[in-house]
């Protein structure tokens, strides 16, 4: 009877109408637990330097909302967990929360998505009564927009709710959690959503005292007889990632839902841990990363939906310095503070996304022959609303030596255009700029790309999308006082003004 039961299930799952009709795509989820959270245009300029088209936010955080306005990249907002409990019991706060959140950024916002929460059954488990209530309310509230077919509601959850992932084909959900699971699967279903899923191998391979080899939980190539295999499928599995995203769908399976698609809202590999971290390191977090990118975007799917679509949100964008936990906790991210790589990811022909992380530095320097007095403005610019600091371009400082347009244009340019994340568009002043892979330092001068690569850069904050004053540090770099005010004066009837673009255990 057992055996019938399996071959039944099997037979479901195999006949599932998983769509696979949908390029996978590679995101990254923004955190801001930093005790120096960088301004979100240049949290966007970073986005768009590494052609990230997808982003998950935990929040609705204003500011980020409107920086992320007219670029198309896609956006994941969530309702934090602390909001859950007033909007699963009310309606109207639901609406409301709708209509101040959503309504209020969209189309100019490309919000695609709402994460009802976070990993609530585990995190928040007072809350999970009122889980499916609020995703509800808020999928009602998009209903009365008439904003249901553009923005789908889910809630991410733990990879943890699985037991007995393996082999997948076995795969059930915690039996305790149905009365929340099923009414939720329903949702999901009948609004054409996703199952967010997070899934951290990191933390599978460390609770499973031995029995998962590192590789198998990097995406390391195995060879046949090292891969994990499903004995009623025969189905051979050569990573966690995969064999946790088919347990899912068997999980789903088992309660009678087949046609509803998997999105991965997390999962990443800390690049640094303490003493007891031992695998927490710089090499396996690049190797696992690297390796998931080229997994979901070669559009492989999983053995057992093979081609079907697995999109995933990196887990992160930056490191958290302020995260509570062990040092692993503050070190997920892709990034630093400053949009430095914590390292380069092994990505050579892997596509666009992060294509820009790469080991040829670039630079931004004025152009050869450009106008001078078109130099000097934009000059004035950076070192004024562009808030680069120019000091050393001083007398007597390592930069100011040649004493010229060309030589103190080239430093601001460089500079802006790393406090921007190297975004193309933080390289242009009105074209009298371009970018090089030509190191422009010299002597003791070091521009801020090679000082990035020692892991030291600059740390500007950058001004608002719409600043056009300059600030109190306005300086003009450039012989003359009489030049300086000519300059300025041209500046204000020129109208020049520059576009400014710039887990379980503990998280989760």
């Amino acid at each position: 009877m057992a055996l019938l039961n399996i071959l039944i299930l099997l037979l479901a799952v195999s006949s599932a109408a998983v769509r696979a009709d949908e390029d996978p795509f590679i995101g990254v989820n923004i955190g801001t637990d930093l005790s120096d959270m960088p301004h979100p245009t240049q949290v966007v300029a970073l986005l768009k330097a590494q052609q990230i088209r997808h982003v998950r936010l935990y929040n609705t955080d204003r500011g980020m909302l409107v920086a992320l306005a007219n670029t198309g990249i896609q956006v994941v907002v969530s309702v934090p967990n602390e909001q859950l409990l007033g909007i699963g019991q009310s309606n109207s706060t639901a609406a409301n929360w709708v209509s101040k959140n959503i309504v209020a950024h969209y189309p100019a916002t490309n919000i695609t998505g709402i994460c009802v929460g976070s990993e609530v059954l585990t995190a928040l488990p007072n809350a999970a009564p009122v889980l499916v209530n609020a995703m509800r309310f808020i999928q009602s509230a998009l209903v009365a927009s008439d904003l249901d077919r553009q923005i789908k509601v889910s809630t991410p959850l733990p990879s943890s709710l699985l037991l007995d992932p393996f082999p997948p084909s076995q795969a059930f959900f915690n039996h305790s959690w149905n009365p929340v699971l099923v009414p939720m699967l329903n949702l999901l279903q009948s609004t054409g959503s996703y199952f967010m899923l997070n899934i951290y191998p990191y933390y599978d391979y460390i609770l499973s005292n031995g029995v998962i080899p590192l590789d198998y939980a990097l995406f390391k190539p195995l060879p046949p007889n090292k891969e994990a295999v499903d004995s009623n499928t025969l189905v051979h599995y050569s990573n966690v990632f995969d064999a946790t995203v088919d347990a899912t769908y068997f999980a789903m399976a088992s309660l009678n839902f087949t046609n509803i698609p998997i999105i991965v809202t997390e999962s990443g590999w800390p690049s640094k841990g303490d003493s007891n971290e031992p695998d927490a390191t710089l090499e396996n977090a690049n190797t696992y990363n690297s390796n998931l990118i080229r997994h979901v975007l070669n559009k492989t799917g999983t053995p057992k939906h093979p081609g079907v679509a697995v999109s995933t949100y990196i887990y992160e964008l930056y490191n958290e310095d302020t995260k509570p936990g062990p040092l692993s906790e503050k070190n997920w991210g892709l990034f630093d503070a400053n949009g430095d790589p914590v390292y380069i990811l092994h990505l050579t022909g892997a596509g666009a996304v992060l294509a820009n992380d790469t080991t040829n530095q670039t630079y931004c320097t004025a152009k050869d022959g450009a106008d001078p007095k078109m130099l000097q403005a934009a000059l004035d610019w950076a070192c004024g609303v562009g808030k680069v600091d120019c000091s050393p371009l001083q007398q007597g400082k390592p930069c100011y030596e040649p004493d010229n347009v060309i030589a103190h244009s080239t430093y601001a340019f460089d500079t802006y255009y790393h406090q921007m994340g190297k975004s193309p568009e933080a390289c242009d002043f009105n074209g009298v700029a371009a970018i090089t892979t030509t190191d422009p330092s010299h002597g003791s001068c070091m521009f801020p790309g090679s000082l990035g690569r020692n892991g030291s850069s600059v740390n500007i904050t950058a001004p608002s999308m719409n600043s056009t004053s300059a600030s109190s540090s306005y300086r003009i770099y450039s012989n003359g006082a009489l030049r300086s005010i000519l300059t300025v004066i041209r500046v204000l009837i020129c109208s020049v003004i520059l576009p400014v673009e710039r887990t379980e255990m503990f998280r989760h």
